[in-house]
């Protein structure tokens, strides 16, 4: 979640990762905290609504327990006359937070691993150069636009769709007028530090080519006119426009549902001043829907006998290969 959606000590929202409901919040000293949404008692779910605000702590309507906003058991019926219920130790159950590019990054692991050789290592990975990301001021942006997609799909599909462009010149043709190269059916995300380059009579990336906003301050010459894609794995994607940047988070519902929440990011000024973001927001929604209906097309056949092998790659499609490699090794499974 973007950490300006927890603008003050007490708001809150809850995301659901995996199979546990993660609830995070803001304290009093400013800080975003996380914790499992579940209260140490009996196990009744503490925060039902999707986002709020407390002014203090946070209260099972159960029975009344009671945590403050770092997690801390603070009150509960009776309390002071149960000596044995440690206040801390029976705490919420934290998970661990970090935040980076304006967005908090949770991890349910009991030992997460290391931050920097996972999630920035990505960006790294596909840039080439650690700074790379840094010059579009990311945590900087507003929030220009939002849009919430319920896809019958699975997770994996859209992670496999979003890295391979051997499909944009049959379903993207808004996308491929702006970059011309990916009709030739080779994503960017296959090259490191290559960035698709707009089309010469493009002017910015909007649905119609026209010209956007002014390149972010600190967005350099020779990422300019160019397009770069991140997958974060398991599930963001990081866009990379000279102008504004768009980020997908995607939610795992079931094993052929996956909620996917899109942000567009503009320059403060730029959302300030109220303009029309709309041909620069309708490019990539389009690309999403478009994606979308292709996740779900292919989803019914994921049990067929016909793709039990999981379908044939071919050299454009190369990186999706070691994305298989990567979920098998987290499944703990040997690769063939």
């Amino acid at each position: 979640m973007r950490s300006a959606d927890l603008d003050r000590p007490g708001a809150f929202r809850t995301v659901r990762v995996g199979r546990e409901s993660v609830l995070v919040t803001r304290d009093r000293t400013g800080a975003l905290r996380a914790f499992l949404n579940v209260c140490r008692h009996r196990g009744a779910r503490l925060c039902t609504e999707e986002s709020g605000e407390v002014r203090r702590s946070l209260q099972c309507p159960y029975h009344a327990w009671t945590y403050g906003l770092d997690g801390k058991l603070v009150a509960a019926p009776n309390l002071t006359k149960m000596p044995d219920v440690d206040r801390d130790r029976y705490g919420l159950v934290k998970v661990a937070l970090r935040e980076w590019l304006g967005y908090a990054w949770v991890c349910l692991a009991d030992a997460p691993p290391s931050f920097e050789a996972t999630v920035q290592h990505a960006a790294v990975e596909r840039l080439g150069d650690p700074a790379a990301i840094e010059h579009y001021g990311t945590e900087r942006l507003a929030l220009g636009k939002r849009v919430t997609y319920d896809v019958r799909a699975n997770w994996k599909l859209i992670v496999e769709n979003f890295m391979e462009c051997y499909h944009c010149a049959t379903i993207h043709p808004e996308l491929t007028e702006v970059l011309p190269e990916f009709a030739e059916g080779w994503a960017a995300q296959s090259f490191v530090g290559h960035g698709a380059e707009f089309g010469a009579g493009v002017a910015g990336f909007t649905v119609d080519g026209s010209a956007g906003f002014g390149r972010l301050p600190e967005v350099a010459e020779e990422q300019d006119r160019r397009y770069y894609a991140i997958t974060v794995r398991p599930n963001v994607f990081v866009n990379l426009v000279p102008d504004h940047v768009i980020l997908h988070r995607m939610f795992p519902l079931a094993e052929d549902r996956t909620v996917v929440e899109c942000d567009w990011l503009y320059a403060p000024e730029v959302v300030a001043s109220g303009a029309d973001v709309s041909k620069s927001a309708e490019l990539f929604h389009r690309v999403n829907v478009q994606d979308f209906a292709a996740c779900e097309r292919t989803q019914p056949a994921m049990s067929s006998r016909a793709y039990r092998e999981g379908g044939v790659l071919v050299p454009a499609e190369h990186h999706i290969g070691a994305f298989h490699g990567w979920l098998r090794e987290k499944l703990g499974e040997q690769a063939p």
